[in-house]
């Protein structure tokens, strides 16, 4: 699941909360609709995105799409 969007447009960001752990997440830039430019992510940023992605529900919450804070 791959966009190919700019950077100015990744004002918002994908966020995967941790079930046990309160004010532990991931987040990672995405589009509106969520979807993350897997190719503008670093490696170990990728790496974390599908863990997240592969955890969800046993160690994380199901994502939320929020308006970025770094925009």
């Amino acid at each position: 699941m791959s966009t190919h969007s700019t950077a100015a447009e990744s004002v918002y960001e994908i966020r995967f909360c941790s079930l046990f752990q309160e004010g532990r997440a991931l987040s990672f830039p995405c589009d509106r609709r969520g979807l993350v430019d897997l190719d503008a992510l670093a490696p170990r940023a990728r790496t974390n995105y599908f863990y997240a992605r592969a955890m969800t529900g046993r160690e994380f919450a199901t994502p939320a799409v929020l308006a970025s804070e770094h925009h």
